[in-house]
C-alpha cells in the first residue's frame, strides 16, 4: 500500500521539495548582507557570546503552514516571526534552516549548523537529558487526524474514543516526538498500537493523505491540523492523544549562557501585544 500512494503523490512531493528550496534560498538571501559570504559551521556548538561576536544566529524549524512557510512571495510563520523579533531585538541577523527530521535537527546542533531548533519540542525527560529548553514558548496539544464519519453513522473506521485506536496503523513523521506519546498510549489502552514512521513525509503531508483516503490515521500538533483542515474539510481532529503542554525552543548543553538569553527575552516578549498578535495570527 505505501508503494502505491508514493507513486500517487510523487509529483506533490516533488512540489514540496521545490518550495523549501526556495525557503531555504530566500532564508539565505535575508540572513546575509549585499556580497558577504556564509562564514562555515563551527564542529560544536556555539555559546551566545560567539553568536554576538559574528552578529548571525543560525535556527532550524520545521516548513509548514503554521511555523515557517511561504504566502505568495512572503516568508512567514509563528516560529519565524519569533525568531525575527528576537534576533532584532539583539541586534542579531538570523539564518533560517527549514529541516522536517528531527533528527537531523539533534545532529546539526551537535555540530554547530544550528544554535537553536526553534520547533515546538515537548519537555520530556529525555529531551532534558540532551538538551536545554527554554521557558516555553506557547501550549499545545497532539491530535489524530481522521475522516469524518460516513453520515449515517456507521463508519468502522471512525475512532471516537483512544480505546478504539487499539490494532490500528497510526502514520507520524519518522524521529517524530510523537512516538513516544503513542508507545505511551499503548500501555494505557493495554493493547498494539502500529506505528509507520515515513521519512519523506511531515505533518502536513500525512494529513493529506489522510484526507483523500490513502492512509487512516495521521498524529500532528493540533494548531496545524487545524490550519489544514480550512482546505481540507472532510478531516476530524477532535480527538486529543495527550494532555495540553508546555512547548519550548531548545539548545546544545554547550550553551547555557544562550539559554539565559532566550529565556529573558521569552519573559519579556511574552508580555507584550507584539507576542499575542503573532499568537492570535498563528
Amino acid at each position: 500500500m505505501e508503494t502505491s500512494y508514493l507513486k500517487k503523490h510523487k509529483a506533490w512531493i516533488y512540489t514540496g521539495t521545490a518550495v523549501t528550496g526556495l525557503v531555504i534560498l530566500l532564508a539565505a538571501t535575508f540572513a546575509l548582507k549585499d556580497g558577504e559570504q556564509a562564514p562555515p559551521p563551527t564542529e560544536t556548538a556555539r555559546d551566545y557570546a560567539d553568536i554576538a561576536r559574528e552578529g548571525v544566529l543560525r535556527a532550524t524549524t520545521e516548513y509548514n503552514s503554521v511555523s515557517f512557510f511561504l504566502e505568495g512571495d512572503t516568508v512567514t510563520g509563528f516560529n519565524y516571526e519569533l525568531l525575527q523579533a528576537f534576533a532584532r531585538d539583539h541586534g542579531l541577523r538570523v539564518e533560517i534552516h527549514p529541516e522536517m527530521a528531527f533528527d537531523k535537527c539533534l545532529e546539526g546542533l551537535a555540530k554547530g549548523k544550528f544554535d537553536l531548533i526553534a520547533n515546538g519540542i515537548l519537555a520530556t525527560s529525555e529531551l532534558k537529558d540532551s538538551l536545554l529548553l527554554t521557558h516555553p514558548i506557547t501550549l499545545g496539544r497532539q491530535v489524530l487526524v481522521q475522516r469524518k464519519p460516513a453520515p449515517d453513522g456507521n463508519d468502522s473506521l471512525y475512532v471516537k474514543s483512544l480505546l478504539d485506536l487499539a490494532r490500528k496503523t497510526i502514520y507520524i513523521p519518522k524521529d517524530s516526538p510523537y512516538l513516544l506519546r503513542l508507545r505511551n498510549l499503548e500501555t494505557e489502552i493495554g493493547d498494539t498500537i502500529y506505528i509507520r514512521e515515513m521519512e519523506k513525509y511531515g505533518p502536513e503531508q500525512l494529513i493529506s493523505l489522510v484526507a483523500h483516503g490513502d492512509i487512516d490515521y495521521a498524529v500532528c500538533e493540533e494548531s496545524i491540523a487545524l490550519a489544514a483542515s480550512d482546505s481540507l474539510p472532510q478531516i476530524d481532529t477532535g480527538t486529543a492523544i495527550g494532555f495540553t503542554q508546555f512547548y519550548s525552543w531548545a539548545v546544545s548543553k554547550k550553551s547555557p549562557a544562550l539559554l539565559d538569553t532566550l529565556n529573558a527575552w521569552i519573559g519579556r516578549f511574552k508580555q507584550k501585544e507584539e507576542y499575542k498578535r503573532i499568537l492570535r495570527k498563528f
